[in-house]
């Protein structure tokens, strides 16, 4: 490819940092300006021009979907040999190959997860070591840990974070963990990191061989590092300056774990003489959500760092609010939006809906099965890495194999599709979701997600197809089931949908309770811009004056998002109000849902539709909830749908405890709407009233 076709399509600014292949360069990037497009151009003008050595060449990301995204992109533009690789994957390859020279000990074994023996080391200095106490405390050792603070610094330390323990306690603790970690001969991912900045800082002859193995670096997200990693990229440097950083001050969400963004910000106190380039164009949102995110970053503290964007898109919707009396009834409107939208032709795969934390993922899931609204919960875990994918993949490679054997070459005509369909319902994958939320549905999410990227792979035969797999395997690079994504903003930083539903937004929630000082709440504005430049096309905010039906209605919408509640001047121009604006006035409202054996308020969705506690003993006759189970099998199949669009099983537990015998009394189950009582009501009364 001719250098010059690689800057073909770039914006003037894109083409600035593309055309930078010298001296320290700084990208300040803004929400979908396309800082993976200037800096992958840049990357690959480079050594198409002659000026970068790709074996020479090393991009490092956060996560392994951005390191795969990079790697096929440059693929794309005719480049190869660069490497692209998290950090934790580039310093943990880095010192696997110095080992020897570092420890006359084998290599340890990495440690998985820290929870064990983090519950452990609470125990033995009798503190609490139950789930939520051993994950706060995990993630305060990791924090303290790329800060530079051990169990004998920590104690004296300035901590700038609300501990789960006092300094002096978390010392200990931390003392016992890694004393516990040099029994077992193991180290933890903050320990690659550490040890490999102490190699190169006293070996230097390690520190040349790495220095004149990568000349030319490239850091994304660099609002994200922490200390160990800046330490670690300075070491990787040297006395050199050919660094290209990018990032956005805007987008800087994980303080809690170290991260700081005056590393980006002070990037041209640290190279003096740096290029800087700042992406403003935004080719993402329309102009409607991106004035609401501006509006929302530049009203806080940190207004001075912000990128101003302007956006390139076609004028769009303007983001809308509404109030509900509480989260159940936001989870089903938005579910019930949801579904109009996926009835009228939207990809399910191009909506999502966003929360500040897990918990508000119960009632959406609740809502999303009541009306079989495809869903993918989006996690943490390596995709390739799971037990159902590997397995996948092996059956599709035996497929290949038995495919050569019988006709010495595969059928050119074959629809891959079809075959990986065909051969993952071996496995138990059928087109139909799952009614559960657990692991079974895991394991769809992930075999649906191999048939939708055989679907995009249309032009592949099953062996090509099977190499692709393998190249996005090595790169961690994850396909998507075409579902609707649930997600907390946190992991949904550096994706996008046509469509976002960001629920929640209340004082307590954006901004969380807990964030009391000014750069807490600084951080919860930028989690709010986060999930507000996630949206292409439409944004729908919604909140809840109480958490449960019935509760006391004491929150009031987000203070970062009150101007969408206003009517007046030029807000309401470009910001419409929901149809239910937090002026509207409130229901009447009844005491808490209640359990009908024991009194006490019922807390979960499924509680609340079967109308009992989970520990309360059940009163159904589980002969008639067996036919109730197959009047739905039948119902399903003859209309071709998963069999919890009928009705889900909590639904059907509760007709059977509460036996309705008329309509009023059906629908006042939760989940039987108006809907359900026209289309199964009658039939549903006769079976109880004929059970006798």
């Amino acid at each position: 490819m001719d250098p010059a076709d690689v800057l073909e399509g770039l914006d003037a600014e894109q083409r600035a940092v593309a055309e930078s292949l010298s001296g320290p360069v700084a990208v300040l990037a803004g929400a979908g300006t396309g800082k993976t497009r200037a800096i992958t151009h840049r990357i690959a003008y480079g050594v198409l021009a002659g000026e970068h050595d790709p074996a020479r060449s090393l991009a490092v990301t956060f996560t392994n979907r951005a390191a795969g995204e990079l790697k096929t992109r440059l693929g794309g533009l005719g480049v190869q040999g660069v490497q692209a690789r998290t950090f934790h994957a580039a310093a943990l390859r880095q010192l696997r190959y110095f080992w020897p020279r570092v420890s006359d000990r084998a290599f340890p074994d990495l440690l998985p997860s820290k929870a064990s023996l983090v519950a452990a080391a609470l125990s033995a200095n009798n503190f609490s070591s139950d789930t939520s106490m051993v994950r706060d405390v995990s993630a305060d050792i990791e924090w303290a840990r790329v800060n530079f603070l051990d169990q004998h610094t920590l104690p004296t330390a300035t901590v700038q974070r609300n501990l789960s323990l006092e300094p002096g306690q978390l010392a200990r603790v931390l003392a016992d963990y890694e004393q516990a970690k040099s029994d077992r001969g193991v180290i933890d991912f903050e320990d690659v990191m550490i040890v490999l900045v102490g190699a190169l800082s006293s070996d230097d002859a390690i520190a040349r061989e790495v220095r004149a193995q990568y000349r030319w670096l490239t850091v994304d997200e660099y609002q994200d590092v922490n200390p160990v990693q800046h330490a670690l990229i300075g070491l990787w440097l040297g006395d050199r300056d050919d660094i290209c950083v990018v990032g956005d001050p805007s987008q800087t969400i994980y303080s809690f774990t170290g991260a700081r963004s005056d590393y980006l910000v002070d990037f041209p106190q640290q190279f003096p003489g740096a290029t800087t380039v700042r992406l403003v164009r935004c080719y993402r949102c329309s102009p409607q959500i991106v004035e609401l995110a501006n509006g929302v970053i530049h009203a806080g503290t940190s207004s001075a760092k912000a990128v101003t964007l302007t956006s390139r898109r076609e004028a769009g919707a303007a983001p809308d609010v509404e109030v509900f009396d509480d989260d159940v009834a936001e989870a089903q409107a938005v579910a019930r939006r949801i579904k109009t939208s996926i009835d009228s032709g939207v990809r399910p795969r191009d909506i999502a809906v966003l929360y500040r934390i897990n918990a508000q993922q119960v009632e959406l899931e609740t809502a999303f099965a009541e009306l079989g609204i495809p869903m993918t919960v989006r996690g943490s875990e390596r995709y390739f890495d799971r037990p159902e994918v590997r397995e996948a993949i092996t059956r599709l490679r035996g497929a290949a194999r038995a495919s050569d054997a019988d006709s010495g070459r595969q059928d050119a005509d074959a629809d891959v599709a079809v075959t990986v369909a065909d051969v993952l319902s071996a496995m138990g994958w059928s087109a139909q979701q799952p009614t559960t939320t657990g692991a079974v549905r895991e394991k769809w999410e992930s075999l649906a997600a191999l048939v939708e990227l055989a679907k995009e792979s249309a032009a592949l035969d099953l062996a090509a197809f099977i190499g692709y797999l393998d190249e996005r395997a090595a790169a961690q690079f994850a396909p998507v089931a075409d579902g609707v994504t649930l997600a907390s903003v946190h992991a949904a930083k550096g994706l996008e949908w046509l469509t976002v539903h960001l629920v929640g937004c209340s004082d307590g929630l954006i901004p969380l309770q807990h964030a009391e000082t000014a750069d807490q709440l600084e951080e919860e504005r930028r989690l709010l811009y986060v999930a507000i430049t996630r949206a292409e096309r439409e944004l729908h905010v919604t909140w809840a004056r109480s958490r449960q039906p019935g509760g006391r209605a004491t929150r009031q919408m987000s203070r970062f998002l009150e101007r969408m509640g206003t009517t007046d001047g030029a807000d309401e121009s470009s910001i419409r109000r929901g149809d239910r604006s937090r002026r509207s006035k409130p229901r009447s409202r009844r005491g808490p849902a209640a359990c009908r054996t024991c009194g006490k308020a019922l807390v979960t969705a499924g509680e609340r539709t079967i109308g009992r506690c989970q520990t309360c003993p059940s009163t159904f006759d589980e002969t008639f909830l067996e036919e109730l189970k197959q009047w739905r099998l039948d119902h399903s199949r003859t209309q071709g749908v998963p069999a919890y669009v009928v009705f889900t099983d909590a639904t059907l537990i509760a007709i059977a405890e509460q036996l309705p015998e008329d309509a009023e009394a059906l629908s006042a189950i939760p989940g039987v709407g108006p809907a359900k009582i026209e289309s199964y009501g009658d039939e549903v009364v006769q079976m109880v009233r004929s059970r006798a």
